[in-house]
């Protein structure tokens, strides 16, 4: 495999003048493997990216961070997106499609009325909290899990700064988030609903809204969501499930349906364009009506492609029942893992429904076999480290090849770590473990 050089020279250059390196956390190399990542991509079709070196890799981890349900570049995605761009991406008139994708979600998941859209999660998270604030009145958010970078979620920190490291990113600072909204939100642990009747107990009164992913690392217990929307009734607060990360893995729509609890409002993002940029708030009518008492508005929100993006995702993943082909390939990858530590001796920590899988290894020397895990992956031809997202276009050569390699580097792996030569195979700096500022 030819030497990284170009990926890294551009992302050192590129911390000089983008605050941050990237536009998303998610997406610095130091997540991965510091000065070794490849930073920066070339070409991407179905799981495999091309970087600035001409290097090819099989993607077998953030698969787009979620976004590219289908494979990078989908075709039927790709040839719509094309035939709308050919008439006007954009005009001083409305595009039709936004009627049709509200249609389709709406059928999709039969309790909600209405939908509005926007094209990206942050936001339309931002949306849905300002929609709950303007039907209910109040002010005061509960929330379980991670709801995106706008000041209504970080403001959790400000009061305690690590009131958010238990809902996936530890560290994250409040830094330019008004002090004045000290709180106004109020987190609670993931099936743990005796968590949020205390917040109910001590705000009922001022809740406007009860967030949280109905599933992410695992599925709720048989209760917990039932429970959850009883106490949101009973606190006259509106219950909004992010679905951002989760929805489209184990059905065609919400991962709420597959557990069978309705909310008042949900929220897409990610897989829903496959790619391209388009999320969506779906909701109850007499809630979704608040929207017009409040300003809700931006001029990208009504481009083109979104919309006609989303309609052919939806249409793709039903007819080739792409649940069915994530579940089916989580799962291989988890049992590959598995296989492969107990042959080699390593303890190891699977979690997440099979389609959003990860891994962690157990022990003080945790984030240095990952490090090294990543690092010897990349060396034989895969991007490959502590999640796996799932897409359409992963295929059972791709699994095996993925496997075979995987048994390689975990034999490695204990080799290294039964003689002490851990730090010695490990190339670079450790690859971080949550929110760092970039020096």
């Amino acid at each position: 495999m030819k030497v990284l050089h170009k990926g890294t020279q551009a992302y050192n250059n590129a911390k000089e003048i983008i605050p941050g390196g990237t536009q998303l956390l998610s997406k610095r190399p130091e997540m991965f493997l510091p000065n070794g990542w490849p930073v920066y991509y070339e070409r991407a079709k179905g799981i495999t990216i091309i970087d600035l070196d001409g290097n090819s890799f099989k993607d077998f981890s953030i698969g787009g961070v979620g976004s590219t349900v289908l494979g990078y570049a989908d075709p039927y995605v790709n040839d719509a997106v094309k035939e709308v761009i050919k008439k006007g991406s954009m005009s001083t008139l409305n595009a039709p499609e936004e009627i049709e994708l509200a249609k389709r979600l709406i059928s999709i998941h039969p309790w909600s009325d209405m939908a509005r859209f926007c094209r990206s999660g942050g936001e339309a998270m931002a949306i849905a909290v300002r929609i709950a604030r303007a039907y209910t009145g109040k002010s005061k958010v509960a929330f379980c899990g991670y709801h995106g970078w706008h000041d209504w979620y970080l403001s959790a920190n400000i009061s305690k700064s690590e009131a958010l490291d238990g809902h996936l990113l530890p560290g994250l600072e409040p830094n330019g988030v008004p002090r004045q909204l000290v709180g106004l939100t109020y987190p609670f642990a993931y099936n743990d609903v005796s968590g949020l009747h205390k917040i109910i107990t001590e705000h009922g009164n001022d809740l406007a809204a009860i967030i949280l992913e109905p599933s992410r690392s695992e599925l709720p217990n048989k209760t917990f969501l039932n429970n959850v929307k009883d106490a949101a009734e009973s606190a006259s607060a509106v219950l909004i499930f992010d679905e951002i990360t989760s929805a489209f893995r184990l059905n065609t729509g919400g991962i709420h349906l597959t557990v069978n609890t309705s909310p008042d409002i949900a929220v897409f993002a990610k897989a829903l364009g496959n790619g391209y940029p388009i999320s969506a708030v779906i909701g109850k009518r007499k809630i979704m009506e608040a929207a017009q008492s409040t300003f809700i508005s931006s001029t990208m929100w009504t481009e083109r492609v979104g919309p006609t993006a989303a309609i052919a995702m939806i249409e793709k993943h039903k007819e080739q029942n792409i649940p069915q082909k994530l579940i089916s390939t989580g799962s291989s990858i988890k049992k590959i893992w598995d296989s492969a530590a107990k042959e080699n001796g390593l303890e190891i920590n699977i979690s997440g429904i099979d389609p959003l899988a990860t891994l962690s290894f157990s022990g003080k020397y945790s984030i240095e076999l990952m490090t090294l895990f990543t690092q010897e992956m990349l060396d034989r031809g895969f991007l490959s480290g502590k999640s796996f997202y799932a897409m359409g276009s992963h295929t059972e050569k791709d699994i095996i090849d993925y496997g075979i390699a995987c048994k390689e580097v975990f034999k490695e792996i204990a080799l290294a770590l039964n003689s002490d030569l851990l730090s010695k195979k490990i190339r670079g700096p450790l690859a971080h473990s949550g929110f760092k500022r970039l020096i």
